[in-house]
């Protein structure tokens, strides 16, 4: 098998964080946003990092950046809330993801749910989980958490992230 010309006359780029975000741009994720209780109240972010871990048992896991606001209550919670966003919720996605925004202020309807995690209305699916780990990836955490119980049947479709926009899934 020969290459295409095209990628005969690229060159590769060496390692940096430009080369990863582009070439992640390129990736298409779910959208989620987490949500744990913190000491001055609720907080959460919306997270493309969101992953099945395990079925047995049923874990998941997520990154967060030690410098995110949501850090130091992520850091102490024994529970948080995962929630799978609609393609009708690009604007909450917007409002999770967006430094200094009031996120559980209105429009955003929610209430305290399990263990005293915030649960997001009108999602797709949602779960509680146990946090069971926290592991050091440079300036992030890789959150790990066993499901405790959720609910996986809301309406709708999933909402993506690629380059760098919010998108509905497409037939």
């Amino acid at each position: 098998m020969t290459a295409t010309p095209d990628l005969a006359t690229r060159t590769p780029q060496l390692a940096s964080p430009d080369l990863l975000r582009s070439v992640f741009r390129r990736h298409a994720a779910g959208v989620a946003v987490i949500t744990a209780r913190g000491d001055a109240g609720p907080v959460g972010f919306t997270a493309t990092s969101l992953t099945s871990v395990s079925a047995e048992p049923p874990l998941v896991s997520f990154g967060i950046s030690t410098g995110a606001s949501s850090w130091p209550a992520i850091s102490s919670a024994g529970h948080i809330g995962v929630h799978i966003l609609g393609e009708h919720q690009q604007e909450l996605a917007a409002t999770f993801a967006r430094s200094g925004a009031d996120r559980f202020g209105a429009p955003t309807n929610w209430r305290e749910g399990p263990e005293g995690v915030p649960v997001l209305d009108d999602v797709l699916a949602w779960l509680v989980c146990r946090v069971v780990g926290r592991v050091p990836a440079a300036d992030q955490r890789i959150v790990v958490a066993e499901v405790v119980l959720g609910d996986p049947a809301g309406p709708g479709r999933p909402l993506l992230y690629h380059q760098g926009r919010f998108n509905g899934l497409r037939d």
